[in-house]
């Protein structure tokens, strides 16, 4: 396939190295591929060097603000933002190459994403293609400064791709909980700043909703086992989010008005 415009991909990681292979092996048509580590200790970086990769360092802060850097460090003006456990495949490669530079008025698209999880393709429900704005033109635009669940804010038309990556987001479910850990404890900050607050009864009565909607309404039930799983995950992870952010809302406890230990009763 013939390539008329440049394009940069740009990933950040942190001890990435389970699938970084096969994800940096995909992107060997791109003209560069810019990697920012926010400090692994495990084969990350000797990974990424052995693709001829441009690797730089920078603390993590936030997933915004850190591919914000990344988008910046491209030297093309066209940047394909791919994380570290997303595979592109041969269709969604030709598309972007025969489209890419041929499409006047275009400053970005949207990149369908597949969720792969406990070694299935989740052909259901919302993570099967799941659209992201990820391949744009930096100098229409870059990303919010989020510290999850970033966007790109982008000025200029957006188009959408077809073909999609394939996400292999979690290796098991110890990874899941470690990353869901981390990402709600970020969403919480986030609402935080913002200075929202939570009631008792939202975080009380949301998971039994939020599970039939993933479950049943977006139709995980037909993904099987790897879709209930994901269901009961999904419909965890905003109350979760919302306990912690009272947490972060409540004033810190005075401990010479927390009950003493022969107060508090216990099992014999």
């Amino acid at each position: 396939m013939h390539k008329t415009t440049a394009i940069s991909a740009v990933m950040i990681t942190y001890n990435s190295e389970r699938v970084l292979k096969e994800v940096l092996a995909a992107l060997s048509w791109c003209d560069e591929i810019v990697v920012v580590d926010s400090g692994s200790t495990d084969r990350t970086i000797a990974i990424a060097e052995s693709f001829g990769c441009r690797v730089m360092h920078r603390d993590f802060d936030g997933f915004g603000t850190q591919k914000g850097f990344a988008v910046r460090q491209a030297h093309n003006d066209w940047v394909f933002v791919v994380d570290c456990d997303e595979v592109v495949t041969p269709e969604l490669r030709d598309e972007i190459l025969a489209r890419v530079g041929n499409e006047p008025g275009i400053a970005g698209y949207r990149v369908p994403i597949s969720l792969v999880f406990l070694n299935q393709l989740m052909r259901y429900g919302g993570e099967y293609k799941m659209r992201h704005l990820r391949l744009f033109n930096r100098r229409q635009g870059t990303y919010n400064v989020s510290r999850v669940h970033e966007d790109v804010l982008l000025n200029g038309q957006v188009a959408t791709l077809k073909h999609h990556c394939l996400h292999y987001s979690y290796a098991s479910i110890h990874d899941y909980f470690e990353k869901f850990n981390r990402y709600t404890t970020a969403g919480a900050q986030d609402l935080a700043a913002r200075g929202k607050q939570v009631s008792v009864a939202k975080i009380a009565f949301r998971m039994p909703f939020s599970f039939v909607r993933e479950y049943i309404v977006k139709r995980n039930v037909l993904n099987g086992y790897p879709g209930f799983v994901w269901s009961l995950f999904s419909a965890m992870y905003p109350v979760v989010k919302y306990a912690k952010l009272r947490e972060m809302n409540r004033p810190a406890p005075v401990l010479s008005k927390l009950p003493r230990v022969s107060e508090v009763e216990t099992c014999s």
